[in-house]
């Protein structure tokens, strides 16, 4: 009886150690695995296709595909692949960023907020703080120029305040250039906070 219960045993781990050995192969026979990727096209079905030839679902929490994105990859035990959404970059993940200002814009300073910008999860870009205008500001004039990866695919528009009781416009441009517009007087001041934007 031992020797049967010894065969058994054997046989049992020659088959595990052949599942192992397949799994090292191909991830799909193990039951849940995670990956990065880069995103090399979207299409219209709900899917992404990586640069190594994956095609993937996007979970609801990726909305905004963009070609060029790092993905986190899922694989589920029938060996679908699952786009659960994209790595934020490591500079900017989620926290707030310095802009950096034209001329001689500057930071108003305390009790405000500085100007800064943040790139969210959502595919969105947020700005925040008030920004000091240089003096006898009086036409369109640029506030601070965005970084690559965090400027909008259109040009966005908000309102703002440029002075008390006289309100303006601030348009964020696809070079990055914030902008303050559209008002009358002297500028003293430009709000950015509450003006959030689309990427793509």
């Amino acid at each position: 009886m031992n020797s049967v219960l010894r065969e058994a045993a054997d046989l049992g781990d020659g088959l595990q150690s052949q599942v192992r050995q397949a799994s090292d192969q191909d991830p799909s026979i193990r039951g849940a695995d995670w990956r990065l990727a880069t995103v090399a096209s979207i299409q219209t079905t709900g899917t992404v296709t990586t640069t190594d030839g994956v095609v993937a679902r996007r979970t609801d929490l990726y909305v905004t595909p963009v070609v060029g994105d790092t993905i986190i990859l899922t694989v589920s035990g029938m060996g679908n692949w699952l786009a659960v959404g994209r790595v934020a970059p490591v500079t900017t993940a989620g926290t707030w960023q310095a802009l950096t200002y034209n001329g001689t814009w500057s930071a108003w300073g305390a009790p405000h907020y500085s100007p800064a910008y943040r790139i969210n999860g959502d595919g969105t870009v947020s700005l925040s703080g008030l920004a000091k205008a240089p003096g006898s500001t009086t036409g369109t004039s640029t506030i601070a120029t965005l970084p690559t990866a965090a400027r909008p695919a259109q040009k966005a528009r908000f309102s703002t305040i440029v002075n008390p009781g006289v309100n303006g416009a601030l348009d964020v441009n696809t070079d990055g250039t914030i902008q303050i517009t559209d008002y009358s007087g002297t500028a003293i001041w430009a709000t950015l906070d509450g003006a959030t934007f689309r990427l793509t």
